[in-house]
């Protein structure tokens, strides 16, 4: 693995898609009025014939993706993560999750990604998507997972709901680095605290364990992409070898990653005090700056090592936090 701040890459998914698209002909491509800003106007301009345009109609949108994998295609539908589940979760549920149909919503700009306030934050995507049978739901960490996405989940028999960061996305794992969508990885491995993450709340995770680890705490830190099916097997192994057990996620405390951790390891009879770091019951305000909004709502490195730190009872402040120096083209988390 990188260690940051990390390097960045622009529109891997965009690219990942066309690619798979030039090999995949039954694959399509369909727009909520937001294609630029998806990175499929990449697809738009070179296969403009398996590209849909469902305008700012996100049900529609749905409704036609379903009819489209009836008809043997498999749709990706794309649009912002709020726009991809709030508003159009009744068609979700009856046109693509009850009939199991391979459609593939991608949402972007989870959680507080975007500054755009309570009407374009999607705080609680995970817990709509992941209460729908037959639903699959995922939250990749970086590009390289971004990259290997697309072909993970093209052939899943089922529908998809995957999260994606905008802009420049960093690049946190080593090429050879695999996604699996059976089982989360244990990146690293202690006996004090299991640190359950996904998504852009992996990076922060991985900074406040080699804080904590240069203090004395030791931490398992786990990557979990596949919020649904949660790999159940890992995530009570890990969390029966440590004191206490956390979980960060860019969403609402309620019903997401942590939730799902909170139900397998009550469900195993693990007695373990239980962190979530996430937004804690909230809607989040409007901002200039994303970071400053992982900041303020609890999102940080510096708020996974106080919880932490007060979880095992440790004496005095937690540790600080390194200031990280960011060039331009670089990643470093909150």
């Amino acid at each position: 693995m990188h260690e940051p701040p990390y390097p960045t890459e622009l529109k891997p998914y965009g690219k990942a898609l066309l690619d798979l698209a030039r090999r995949r002909e039954e694959v399509l491509c369909l727009s909520g009025d937001l294609t630029r800003q998806c990175e499929i106007d990449l697809f738009q301009a070179e296969l403009p014939g398996r590209f849909i345009h469902g305008g700012m109609a996100e049900a529609n949108m749905m409704g036609m993706a379903g009819t489209l994998a009836r008809c043997g295609h498999i749709p990706f539908v794309h649009t912002f993560g709020v726009f991809a589940t709030r508003r159009p979760y009744d068609q979700i549920a009856n046109a693509i999750a009850y009939p199991n149909l391979p459609v593939r919503i991608i949402g972007f700009m989870p959680g507080v990604s975007t500054p755009g306030g309570p009407s374009h934050q999607a705080i609680d995507d995970v817990a709509l998507m992941r209460a729908l049978p037959n639903m699959t739901v995922i939250d990749v960490a970086d590009a390289v997972e971004v990259r290997q996405v697309v072909e993970a989940i093209v052939d899943v028999p089922g529908p998809v709901y995957v999260r994606l960061k905008r802009g420049e996305i960093p690049v946190i794992f080593d090429e050879d680095h695999l996604l699996n969508l059976d089982r989360a990885e244990v990146l690293t491995e202690g006996t004090d605290v299991a640190l359950f993450a996904s998504g852009m709340m992996l990076a922060p995770a991985l900074s406040a364990a080699r804080v904590l680890g240069k203090h004395g705490v030791s931490v398992s830190v786990v990557n979990v992409p596949v919020i649904k099916p949660l790999d159940t097997v890992t995530v009570q192994g890990v969390a029966a070898e440590a004191k206490v057990v956390l979980t960060a996620e860019n969403h609402s405390v309620i019903g997401g990653l942590g939730s799902a951790v909170a139900e397998t390891i009550a469900e195993a009879g693990l007695g373990r005090p239980l962190r979530r770091i996430g937004l804690q019951d909230t809607f989040a305000e409007g901002s200039m700056s994303g970071p400053y909004l992982f900041e303020k709502y609890g999102l940080s490195t510096r708020s996974l090592i106080e919880a932490a730190w007060a979880a095992l009872g440790r004496p005095g402040a937690a540790p600080a936090v390194p200031v990280a120096v960011v060039e331009t083209g670089e990643y470093s988390p909150v």
